[in-house]
C-alpha cells in the first residue's frame, strides 16, 4: 500500500472519515504534539497487536516524528497479516512544518 503524505491525511481527518491512526512515538513525545492519534510507542507494538485482529483487512496508518519509526511500524503490522498500512511521510516534522502545532 502506498504511503500517504500529510495533506492528505489531514482533509480525510477534516472530512470526519473513521481513521486508525497509530503514534508510534514515546509517550512524552506525544505528549509534546499529537494529532490524537492512538500512542503506542514502537517497542510495545508486537504486545499491542494481538488485540487488533479487526483492523487486519482495515486501512492502517503509522506515524511518529520523521517516518523512520513508523516504517519499522508498517513493516511489522505487514508481516502480522495487516493488508492496508500507510506510513505518513515526514511524521510530525512534516505536520508541524505544514500545519504549524
Amino acid at each position: 500500500m502506498e504511503d500517504i503524505y500529510v495533506q492528505e491525511l489531514k482533509q480525510r481527518m477534516d472530512q470526519g472519515e473513521d481513521l486508525i491512526i497509530i503514534d508510534v512515538r514515546e509517550p512524552w513525545e506525544y505528549e509534546e504534539f499529537n494529532i490524537g492519534a492512538l500512542n503506542v510507542p514502537l517497542g510495545q507494538l508486537p504486545s499491542a497487536l494481538l488485540d487488533w485482529d479487526e483492523w487486519k483487512d482495515r486501512e492502517v496508518i503509522v506515524h511518529c516524528k520523521s517516518g523512520a519509526r513508523s516504517a519499522a511500524a508498517k513493516a511489522l503490522l505487514t508481516q502480522q497479516g495487516f493488508s492496508s498500512v500507510r506510513n505518513l511521510l515526514g511524521g510530525m516534522m512534516e505536520w508541524q512544518a505544514t500545519y504549524g502545532s
